[in-house]
């Protein structure tokens, strides 16, 4: 039996990367799931991808944004099993350009947006439930470029501790995912070049004992290992997905 049948899963962010990845994932082994974007192009094409999946537009900067989604869920749904709360942004910008907006758009949407969406969501969560959130590698080295980016996954990684604790009464798990350079177009997003993005991640990729870029589907089953039951005893946790980079 496939481990998510009749489960229902949502993934913020769900529109590229691992965000998609997690979501076809999840739905070919069974589940209802529901992906969030910020541009309805990226939600008509992740519709296309997963039959009879629900997209929604949702900006998780917003101030309701949260709360527009819980009460979504529970009028389609009632309850939920598992969420992927993924959603989130980043770029890479020497230290004399970080700017005080820049600071607050980024941890808006990737430390507030999980906190309030956790927040929100906790009502809908099935016992045994879980909760998956997005950190990365990069926390744990010291990147040039990453002076807010890096700081608001740290930031997400004690949030996945607390939450962990919050979320244990109700025999909800919470974990996190850390992945590292993985094929993903977080780097365009960003704003960078062609030419930026090599000049950036060449010297990563040489540092990876594995000696590639990983993928989103690489990701993917390490979200779906925590989101199913096979990690029935696990919480508080988050898995590194880097090919080795910064454990190795």
């Amino acid at each position: 039996m496939p481990r998510f049948e009749g489960k229902k899963i949502l993934v913020t962010g769900g529109t590229s990367g691992i965000g998609l990845a997690t979501a076809k994932r999840v739905s070919e082994e069974g589940a209802l799931v529901a992906v969030t974007g910020r541009q309805q192009a990226g939600l008509d094409q992740a519709k296309e991808e997963i039959p009879g999946c629900l997209a929604i537009v949702n900006d998780a900067a917003e101030d309701n944004a949260a709360d527009d989604l819980a009460r979504l869920l529970k009028a389609e749904w009632g309850a939920l099993d598992g969420a992927f709360l993924n959603a989130g942004i980043g770029t890479v910008r020497p230290l004399e350009e970080v700017s005080p907006d820049e600071f607050d758009r980024q941890f808006h949407v990737n430390v507030r947006g999980p906190l309030l969406q956790a927040k929100s969501l906790k009502p809908c969560m099935s016992e045994n439930g879980s909760v998956v959130l997005n950190t990365t590698a990069a926390r744990k080295v010291g990147f040039p470029g990453m002076a807010i980016y890096a700081p608001t996954k740290g930031a997400l990684r004690t949030l996945t501790r607390i939450l962990a604790a919050d979320f244990a009464p109700l025999g909800v798990r919470v974990n996190a995912v850390a992945p590292g350079a993985i094929a993903t177009p977080f780097f365009q997003n960003g704003g960078l070049s062609q030419e930026e993005i090599e000049a950036f991640g060449n010297p990563i990729l040489e540092k990876v004992p594995l000696g590639r870029w990983g993928t989103p589907e690489e990701v993917a089953s390490v979200v779906l290992f925590l989101l199913s039951e096979d990690s029935s005893y696990v919480t508080g946790s988050e898995y590194v997905v880097d090919g080795g980079f910064s454990e190795v």
